[in-house]
């Protein structure tokens, strides 16, 4: 494990899935210091508030001590120039993830040449789920509890029991 290199991985995390929590984990060991930077991405409706993804990914890691949860805004560039990280986590379920990852790599490389990206495979038993999907699921009623931590799972219980 590197003693110096702070790697951040980004996301919106709504909701927070077990292959997001595969990804986190596993970079835990990679790197002295991981921060999971949650964002907004505007051209998705959150079913979680900014704060009630801080919470959610905070409870769900506090076992893993060189974990930071923060949040921030705009380009992921200008943010790891402010913390002064170049490595970014992302994860690769699919072939159809590796296209978009790889623009956004190739556009934050272009924005700042010092950024590194990467990739990371999830537990084979991940590569299917997806935080769309998972809200799906539970919007419907179904049984989402083998893909969301616990407090996700009655998170989401609560959000659309509601409705």
């Amino acid at each position: 494990m590197s003693q110096e290199i702070l790697a951040v991985y980004p996301g919106s995390f709504d909701p927070l899935t077990n292959g997001h929590l595969d990804i986190i984990t596993r970079s835990s060991k990679l790197f002295c210091k991981i921060i999971v930077a949650v964002t907004t991405n505007y051209n998705k409706k959150h079913t979680f508030s900014l704060d009630e993804r801080l919470r959610l990914l905070r409870e769900s890691t506090k076992d893993l001590n060189n974990i930071e949860i923060l949040s921030f805004s705009g380009l992921l560039a200008k943010y790891l120039e402010q913390i002064k990280s170049f490595v970014v986590i992302r994860g690769l379920r699919a072939l159809s993830d590796f296209e978009y990852e790889f623009q956004m790599a190739l556009m934050n490389r272009n924005l700042n040449k010092k950024i590194e990206t990467i990739f990371l495979i999830p537990d084979q038993s991940y590569t299917f789920l997806s935080s769309t999907m998972v809200k799906e699921i539970a919007m419907l009623g179904g049984d989402v509890s083998c893909f969301v931590p616990k407090c996700v799972e009655e998170e989401l219980k609560n959000k659309y029991q509601k409705k």
